[in-house]
């Protein structure tokens, strides 16, 4: 069997061709859950100037809703809410939501898409910007969910005391996540609304 398609240009391929093509990009896509663990060290490689590095941050936000006894979904999205900042400064929040469009609930995927403008709560104020930028998603139906998600796990994921579980300990859950059929409606579950914090399953994640 060949290596490649016969075509060189797309108007020129043919049933076989595209058949060949699709094997491949479903196995390539089989393997997203490693490809964004290893793209996701790479934001110890990043800009920071924080007492922490980028991908400190990320594994303490993800802790931090482990520990509130959040659900994968919640998990995964804290984990991953900053993979754009190396690639994607300046929209870092939108790229991230479309990486996990396709895998997680609707509701995370809105929280991750507009946290940027959330966050701005936090800092905008001091710079001469606008913080309450947010205001303009104001009764939305995510609204109070993309609030606590910045509060508890994204604006105070920065403190070099915390214990921070390492990537290995959130792998499974990553590779859970992007091993889902995309967009499976049972999945992104549209206008639904799970809490970010479960007491009981905290407590027996935590020893609490």
């Amino acid at each position: 069997m060949a290596d490649t398609v016969k075509f060189t240009a797309m108007k020129d391929g043919d049933k076989e061709d595209y058949e060949f093509l699709t094997a491949h990009e479903i196995d390539y896509a089989a393997r997203t859950g490693d490809r964004l663990l290893d793209a996701l060290v790479q934001l110890d490689e990043g800009l920071s100037g924080y007492k922490i590095t980028r991908l400190g941050h990320s594994l303490q936000a993800a802790t931090r809703a482990w520990q509130d006894g959040a659900d994968t979904d919640w998990i995964v999205c804290a984990l991953l809410h900053d993979i754009g900042d190396i690639y994607a400064p300046y929209n870092h929040d939108e790229y991230a939501a479309a990486i996990l469009k396709p895998f997680v609930r609707e509701q995370c995927t809105w929280v991750v898409e507009k946290h940027g403008d959330f966050q701005r709560l936090y800092y905008a104020h001091h710079l001469g910007g606008n913080r309450h930028a947010r205001d303009r998603f104001a009764g939305h139906l995510y609204f109070d969910d993309c609030d606590r998600f910045c509060e508890r796990w994204d604006q105070s994921s920065f403190d070099p005391d915390y214990e921070t579980l390492p990537v290995e300990f959130f792998r499974p859950f990553v590779l859970e996540v992007f091993a889902r059929k995309a967009y499976d409606p049972a999945v992104i579950r549209a206008g639904e609304r799970v809490a970010l914090t479960n007491p009981d399953t905290a407590k027996t994640r935590t020893g609490a």
